[in-house]
């Protein structure tokens, strides 16, 4: 009997084009194995933000998911930055290795750095930073 997979919510900003088309070509891709990914628009969200642990600072500069629903009320398990990444891409088969790739201890430090300075300048470039 085939288990279904374990229900993540991803953290999204809502007022970024960029990161809508993500949203859209990860379920693209995904095609049936997004089944159980649900999306969260942290835009004005903050208190929400707030009761989970997560800095609303940290959640516009960094991907988010919480493992298990987005209503639960308990303080939920989340992962942010590449692991973040590294949940959600391991889910489909496609994306698995570049999943893999993304954790080598040589290769996560560079990715970071450029994740980071890719969404600091597009922060820069929106005025929201």
């Amino acid at each position: 009997m085939k288990t279904s997979p374990i229900r993540i919510c991803v953290l999204y900003d809502g007022a970024c084009p960029r990161c809508i088309k993500d949203r859209d070509n990860y379920s693209r891709i995904a095609g049936g194995y997004a089944v159980g990914v649900t999306w969260f628009d942290i835009t004005d969200q903050d208190e929400k933000l707030k009761t989970w642990g997560i800095e609303p600072f940290k959640a516009l500069t960094e991907l988010h998911v919480i493992i298990g629903e987005c209503e639960n009320t308990e303080k939920p398990r989340v992962v942010s930055e590449l692991d973040a990444y590294i949940v959600l891409m391991r889910r489909v088969p496609i994306l698995k290795p570049l999943a893999w790739l993304m954790g080598l201890k040589l290769v996560r430090p560079l990715l970071s750095k450029l994740y980071r300075k890719a969404v600091y300048r597009r922060l820069r470039c929106e005025g929201r930073l």
